[in-house]
């Protein structure tokens, strides 16, 4: 895709938030025909950036002709040669799939573009992210205090950001610990703009126990060649400073169940915490 001088993305990974994106984006910008934006991974301009405008986000990718040069010359990865694929620019922004308005604005300005989903039990995706929040200073309460507080911190801002376009919610993109689980209920929204066979799931799990087979099939997804295999290596992995309170984790299992019920339904065969 590329409209005046520059390229926009032909695939996005939108989420989910610590269900490992950074280290898939990192593994598909070492394939040669592949360029990540240029400014950095997450440009998420379809969820708080999108007042900028579409200038403002071309920006962000390199013109066509680099395009091409940098894929004639190994692209990002330094390998040699692409076996005939056109070059294709991406981003890597995980709270798209979770933000209210990100499917619509995605589909209205990238028609047919692919979308990337990475998926992690639910339970370990929360207690990452608290650590997470908490690292960059978004979140001060223990874990077991911020999840009692969710509901309220949440209250009405989903509404407040579809109301008001412009709104942004620090509570919305930094405190939804438990609601950023519910993924079936966030790729029904995603597909509903997008098209089912416009979005690839992938389960963390699969991703970072057996790369090689879920890395292919990436890319067959994304129509690219398979020209080897990049050095996969884990990335914002945070230790955590505690194990996780029993019951808790107990607690979460339970609200999850059904949830993942519903992801199972919507896949078509178990998430890949339950295999």
């Amino acid at each position: 895709m590329a409209a005046g001088g520059g390229m926009l993305p032909g695939f996005l990974i939108v989420g989910g938030q610590r269900c490992g994106t950074t280290s898939m984006a990192r593994a598909l910008s070492w394939h040669p025909a592949v360029l990540p934006a240029a400014l950095g991974l997450e440009v998420h301009y379809f969820d708080t950036g999108y007042h900028h405008g579409p200038e403002w986000y071309r920006g962000h990718f390199p013109s066509a002709g680099r395009a091409a040069r940098a894929a004639g010359a190994g692209g990002a990865s330094g390998a040699a040669g692409t076996a005939g694929a056109a070059p294709v620019a991406f981003e890597s922004s995980p709270y798209y799939l979770f933000h209210p308005l990100a499917a619509g604005r995605i589909a209205r300005d990238l028609p047919g573009v692919k979308l990337l989903v990475l998926l992690r039990d639910p339970v370990e995706r929360a207690y990452s992210a608290h650590a997470h929040e908490v690292s960059l200073g978004y979140e001060s309460e223990p874990f077991d205090r911020a999840l009692e507080l969710e509901d309220a911190r949440l209250a009405g801002e989903a509404g407040k950001i579809t109301a008001s376009p412009p709104y942004a919610s620090r509570s919305h993109q930094h405190h939804a610990y438990r609601t950023r689980g519910h993924y079936a209920e966030q790729l029904t929204r995603l597909a509903d703009h997008v098209g089912r066979d416009s979005i690839h799931v992938t389960g963390s799990e699969d991703f970072f126990t057996s790369p090689e087979p879920a890395y292919d099939a990436i890319l067959d997804f994304l129509g690219l060649p398979r020209l080897g295999y990049p050095p996969f290596t884990r990335r914002n992995a945070r230790p955590r400073p505690a194990p996780m309170n029993p019951a808790t984790r107990t607690a979460l299992e339970n609200h999850y169940r059904p949830h993942d019920d519903h992801l199972a339904q919507w896949l078509g065969h178990q998430p890949s915490w339950r295999t």
